[in-house]
């Protein structure tokens, strides 16, 4: 753990989020397979609503408060989670926040699009779900902003550079004090992977430390083989900043949770969504975590976890996305 934190030292970092966040024992789960499942509630770091992305941009901000800029482009589609963050911690930075949306203008904006129009940022919406296409916007818009005399920093959907991700490195540590703390070690750590930084992350600390246990992204956007080289594509690209290096075993995907697609409900997600709010109180969404969650209860009706042995599950947050 203090070698995580003495290699993140040199990185200029804000602290806009509540951490760490809460790790709580999901005794519902443990009633009904005999598992030691917890959560880490990641959907509770606060700021702007939370998830996930709150540890990301808490360096990527402050890397582009540290380059100078003084305006912010985001990507993403209409309901975006990262948008929305980074759509708080530009205007409490005083940066001029533009996001590249992609999807028709609704004519009643909700979910995140109504927390955009209410931190009153610019909001630029692309018709189309093609992620190359929101992204060719985005340098067209950099482009005008620079010739305003505008220092632009731009980042892709997600976040999910090797800056960012970083703020999974970091998590990682807290993930060691939790075992500590708890007086236990989890054989292994499910999350939502869809933009890579998070697993990225996650990867690089666990090479890090050493820890021997596995992380599994369970993957929400893309099939396996190409979620396989993001991840591994984005933890080689974390890994050199800190000095070190990662190895393709490293990187555990699954895809069978995905269904038709990204953001298409499956009836196992569905069954997730309603298990967590009825038995735990928890609020999932139905894009990332409730797709997670169910390849975990589908991990805990085939036995593939040792018995009894401790199993962390990421809330990354979205939940958001509930009140579409």
């Amino acid at each position: 753990m203090g070698d995580i934190q003495e290699r993140l030292s040199g990185f200029p970092r804000l602290r806009r989020s509540l951490l760490p966040t809460p790790v709580q024992r999901l005794d519902f789960l443990a009633d009904e397979y005999g598992a030691e499942v917890y959560c880490k509630r990641d959907d509770l770091t606060g700021f702007g609503f939370g998830g996930n992305k709150t540890r990301k941009l808490d360096f990527l901000i402050a890397d582009a408060l540290n380059a100078g800029c003084d305006a912010l482009i985001a990507i993403g589609a209409n309901q975006s989670n990262f948008c929305r963050m980074a759509a708080a911690y530009g205007v409490a930075s005083r940066l001029e926040v533009h996001l590249v949306l992609g999807g028709q203008e609704p004519e009643h904006p909700t979910g995140n699009l109504r927390l955009d129009h209410l931190l009153g940022v610019t909001c630029h919406h692309i018709d189309s779900a093609d992620w190359d296409c929101w992204a060719e916007e985005a340098e067209r818009l950099e482009r005008d902003l620079t010739a305003q005399d505008k220092k632009v920093y731009r980042m892709p959907v997600g976040g999910s550079t090797a800056r960012g991700a970083l703020g999974y490195v970091d998590a990682f540590a807290e993930i060691l004090a939790d075992q500590g703390r708890l007086g236990i070690e989890f054989e292994a750590i499910l999350h939502a992977s869809s933009s890579a930084g998070t697993q990225a992350g996650l990867v690089v600390g666990q090479a890090l430390a050493g820890w021997p246990g596995r992380v599994v992204g369970i993957s929400v956007a893309k099939p396996r083989a190409v979620q396989q080289q993001d991840v591994l594509d984005l933890a080689r690209a974390t890994a050199a900043e800190i000095g070190l290096r990662v190895e393709p075993s490293g990187v555990a995907v699954e895809d069978g949770y995905l269904g038709p697609g990204y953001a298409a409900r499956t009836p196992g997600c569905e069954e997730a969504v309603a298990l967590f709010a009825r038995r735990a109180g928890i609020f999932l969404d139905y894009v990332y975590s409730g797709k997670a969650a169910a390849a975990l209860i589908d991990y805990l009706r085939q036995g593939r976890f040792e018995r009894g042995a401790p199993v962390l599950f990421i809330h990354t947050g979205g939940n958001i996305e509930l009140f579409e």
